[in-house]
């Protein structure tokens, strides 16, 4: 079955993850969902007298008041039927589309990769051309989009309370891993009943790192599939692509980032092909590539990548 949740006043909560939250939709696995987000908090917005889009929506949203720490506009959650703490949620991203006809970057004073370089507030408003799929920068660049959403996942377990949407966890949140476009699959481990799923935070284009503090951000509407699997486990989300398999991690310290993201392809790949661990670690060293995925949200992420064609003997799911 096939639902739209569109974001209002009622679906979309301003800066927050909370696994205790009544859900705006509850569907069976297999269904298929269009989620609309937004992006931006007042001072992110265009001058209203410009030619940018401002949507309805966001306005009713901002004006409904902030209920959490954090910046970023989550809609959801999404409950799905029978899904219970153990289960794995598999997310199939089929589209993601603009919203709108622009989006906004941020740096600010003692954030980002470089905040004693660039110790200054800057906001800059960029034109997107969705007809084109392009941005045009403000020194007259023009550059291929690829949006996808930067902060998406299931509900943090109910005794974690509430959290903030600037951190990525092991329930998801805000990864901002630039690899999860249209076409990808992510799987999330499952911490409450339903599994609670929401999206936002989405992104026109970013690359990784994204070192300045944000990427090009504004409002997207995906259309994703959510499948219940019982067949494995998870302790950290992974995602596919038809091309390669994405482990993540993350962590304060980079390194131990890494180190997450490293084990949990040494995981992955001893499941698909039956390789021993240590063979799987030598594997690694001459077949994945690590990446740093953001740098600027406190906890940082490293993702790891490995080609499917490099691994021996793949067994597909």
């Amino acid at each position: 079955m096939d639902h739209h949740l569109h974001a209002t006043a009622e679906t979309v909560r301003w800066g927050h993850w909370d696994g205790s939250l009544a859900p705006a939709l509850v569907i069976k696995s297999g269904d298929t969902v269009t989620i609309d987000t937004l992006s931006g908090e007042p001072d992110d917005l265009p001058d209203p007298l410009s030619n940018f889009e401002i949507l309805p929506e966001h306005r009713q949203v901002l004006s409904a008041g902030k209920d959490g720490p954090g910046p970023h506009f989550l809609t959801g959650p999404i409950a799905i039927e029978g899904a219970r703490p153990g289960d794995v949620l598999e997310v199939r991203i089929h589209e993601i589309k603009l919203r709108q006809n622009w989006g906004w970057n941020l740096q600010a004073p003692l954030k980002g990769t470089l905040p004693e370089d660039f110790p200054e507030l800057r906001r800059m408003v960029v034109l997107l051309d969705r007809e084109r799929n392009i941005a045009k920068l403000p020194w007259g660049q023009e550059i291929s989009l690829n949006p996808f959403f930067g902060n998406f996942g299931v509900a943090p377990p109910v005794g974690w309370g509430r959290l903030s949407s600037k951190e990525p966890r092991p329930f998801g949140g805000n990864m901002d891993n630039k690899e999860l476009v249209a076409g990808s699959t992510v799987y999330f481990p499952v911490f409450v009943d339903g599994a609670l799923f929401s999206a936002g935070d989405g992104h026109a284009l970013q690359g990784d790192g994204e070192v300045c503090l944000t990427a090009i951000e504004t409002a997207l509407s995906g259309t994703l599939e959510f499948v219940l699997r019982r067949d494995f486990g998870l302790a950290v989300p992974r995602a596919e692509t038809e091309q390669i398999w994405i482990t993540m991690g993350f962590d304060e310290d980079l390194d131990d980032a890494a180190k997450q993201a490293l084990r949990e392809m040494i995981r992955l790949i001893t499941e698909l092909t039956g390789l021993s661990a240590q063979d799987a670690y030598t594997l690694c060293s001459i077949a994945s590539d690590l990446r740093v995925t953001q740098m600027v949200n406190l906890i940082k992420g490293v993702h790891c990548v490995i080609v499917k064609e490099k691994l021996p003997g793949l067994i597909k799911r």
